[in-house]
C-alpha cells in the first residue's frame, strides 16, 4: 500500500464513522421504534454493566472461581447486600472496596 491508499482508507473510515454516528441526530426524529423495542432498550444499560462486572467478579487468575477463595466475588456479594439495605451508590462503592481490601490483605 502506498501513502495515498492509506490516506484514502483513513478518510473513508472517518466518513463512515461520521455517517453512522450522526444518522441518529439527522433522521432519528423521523423513525419511531416499535413499543416492544423501546421497552427492551430500557434494559440495555443494566445488561452492559452486568457483562462488564460479572466476568470481573468470577474470573480470578485466569480461571472461573465461584468459591470463598475469590475475594472479588465475596466483596461483590457483600456490596450488593449493602446496596439493597442502604440504597446509596457511593457508600456501596466504599464498602465494597473496603471489604475487598480487607479480604485481599488478610487482616
Amino acid at each position: 500500500m502506498n501513502d495515498a491508499e492509506i490516506w484514502l482508507i483513513i478518510v473513508l473510515l472517518a466518513v463512515a464513522t461520521f455517517i453512522a454516528r450522526s444518522s441518529f441526530w439527522l433522521v432519528g426524529h423521523r423513525i419511531t421504534l416499535p413499543k416492544r423495542v423501546q421497552e427492551a432498550l430500557r434494559y440495555a444499560p443494566a445488561c452492559a454493566l452486568a457483562a462488564i462486572i460479572i466476568p470481573d467478579l468470577l474470573i480470578n487468575n485466569g480461571q472461573i472461581q465461584m468459591g470463598f477463595n475469590n475475594p472479588r466475588l465475596i466483596a461483590g456479594i457483600a456490596a450488593t447486600a449493602f446496596f439493597l439495605v442502604k440504597r446509596d451508590m457511593l457508600l456501596t462503592i466504599i464498602f465494597g472496596m473496603a471489604v475487598y481490601t480487607y479480604i485481599r490483605l488478610g487482616l
